[in-house]
């Protein structure tokens, strides 16, 4: 019994030894092996990720630089320590007053 597909041109690519071991390897590469596509996806993800982080903190550390140069003053210690630490002098009274925004949210004047 002769197969009836066997002269259609579809059928002569499918059963192509070189095309199912094109196929074997290609699925090998993208899925299974240790350096396979979806892994250096996931790698490079977070490589931008760790790459972002890194402007984020040399950012950081320009603006701490900044600060630090402007502690160099007292008076600028002592505006810093009363803004971010409510410190007070003796004998001083500090009032504190919340407001509550548009949304329903604590700001501090």
């Amino acid at each position: 019994m002769k197969n009836p597909y066997k002269d259609r041109n579809w059928f002569k690519f499918i059963s192509n030894k070189y095309i199912w071991v094109l196929l074997f390897f290609v699925s090998w590469m993208l899925f299974l092996d240790n350096y396979s596509y979806l892994d250096h996806r996931l790698l490079n993800k977070q490589i931008q990720e760790l790459e972002d982080n890194k402007e984020y903190y040399k950012e950081e550390i320009n603006q701490d630089l900044k600060s630090i140069k402007s502690f160099k003053n007292p008076d600028q210690i002592e505006k810093y320590a009363r803004e971010k630490y409510y410190m007070k002098r003796e004998n001083e009274d500090i009032y504190i007053i919340e407001f509550e925004d548009e949304n329903g949210e604590k700001v501090e004047r």
